[in-house]
C-alpha cells in the first residue's frame, strides 16, 4: 500500500515526468463515433486488466488523461473514451451542460461509443478478456454505473462523484459487474436519497456493491483542480486528497480481485 500511495503522490504533482514508459496513442473508433486515447506501459510482459476511462462532463481533458496514464502506470491498458465524440472539451459550466446534455439526448450513440471501446480492448493482446473494467468520475461515473445496469459484459465498474439515480434501475440476473461506488456526503449532486436508492436498488438486484461514503467531501473530490473551479464559479466543488487516495486504493483492490 505504501508503495502505490508514493507512487500517487509522484503522479499527482510530478505531472507528465512520472509517465515515463508509457505509450500514448490516439485511436479512432469506428463508424464515425469520435476518438479516444490508449495507455499502455512498456514494460508490461504479462496480459492484465483493461479499464475504459470516462471523463467528467468537461469532456477528455488533461485530467482524465491522467488518470488514464495513472493506471498504465500501475501496470493496466486503459482506453481514455470521448463520450461526447468530437473532442469536445469546456472550461465553463455553460458549455459542459451543453455538451454533457447534448451526448444524454443521445443514449444509443453513447452505448455504442461505450461498446467500441470494450471491444478495441479485447483486441489488445496485453488484455486478459476476463478483466475488463470500466472507471468514470462525475458525468462519466454515472455512464459506467448505468452500462453496469444494463449488463455490459465487464468485469465491474468504478463511479467516483457520480450520480447515482436512475429511470431504469438494475434487474436481478441482468448485472455482470460488481460495482464500487466512491461519493460524498457533502455532495448537493448526489443526495443522500441516492445514496440510499442506490444500495436498496443493488440490494435487490444481487450485485456485488462496495460503497465509500466520505464525510464532509464535496464534488470531484479526487480532481486537484476542484477548488479552482469552486471559485471561480461558485459551484459546491472540492478537492479532498485522503478521499481521493482512499478511494484510489479502493480501485486498485476492486480491479486485483
Amino acid at each position: 500500500m505504501m508503495k502505490r500511495l508514493g507512487l500517487f503522490f509522484l503522479v499527482m504533482f510530478m505531472g507528465n515526468s512520472a509517465f515515463a514508459g508509457i505509450i500514448e496513442t490516439n485511436v479512432t473508433l469506428p463508424d464515425g463515433l469520435g476518438t479516444g486515447v490508449m495507455y499502455l506501459n512498456d514494460k508490461q510482459k504479462e496480459p492484465s486488466a483493461g479499464v475504459i476511462v470516462v471523463h467528467e462532463w468537461w469532456g477528455l481533458n488533461d485530467y482524465a488523461r491522467n488518470r488514464a496514464r495513472m493506471l498504465a502506470k500501475e501496470g493496466f491498458v486503459a482506453l481514455a473514451v470521448d463520450m461526447y465524440g468530437t473532442g469536445k472539451v469546456a472550461t465553463h459550466p455553460k458549455d459542459a451542460t451543453a455538451f454533457m446534455e447534448a451526448a444524454l439526448a443521445e443514449p444509443e450513440k453513447m452505448n455504442a461509443r461505450f461498446e467500441a471501446a470494450r471491444k478495441m480492448l479485447l483486441k489488445q493482446q496485453q488484455v486478459d478478456p476476463k478483466r475488463l473494467f470500466a472507471i468514470g468520475y462525475c458525468f462519466g461515473g454515472a455512464v459506467v454505473l448505468n452500462q453496469a445496469r444494463m449488463g455490459a459484459d465487464l468485469a465491474g465498474v468504478a463511479s467516483f462523484h457520480g450520480s447515482l439515480g436512475t429511470q431504469t434501475p438494475a434487474k436481478a440476473g441482468d448485472v455482470k459487474a460488481k460495482v464500487l461506488v466512491a461519493t460524498g456526503q457533502a455532495d448537493p449532486m448526489v443526495p443522500a436519497e441516492q445514496v440510499t436508492g442506490l444500495v436498496s436498488e443493488m440490494s435487490a438486484a444481487g450485485v456485488d456493491l462496495r460503497l465509500l461514503s466520505f464525510p464532509g467531501v464535496k464534488h470531484s473530490f479526487t480532481n486537484p483542480g476542484a477548488d479552482a473551479v469552486a471559485k471561480r464559479f461558485e459551484l459546491p466543488l472540492g478537492y479532498d486528497a485522503h478521499a481521493d487516495l482512499t478511494s484510489w486504493e479502493a480501485l486498485m483492490d476492486f480491479m486485483a480481485q
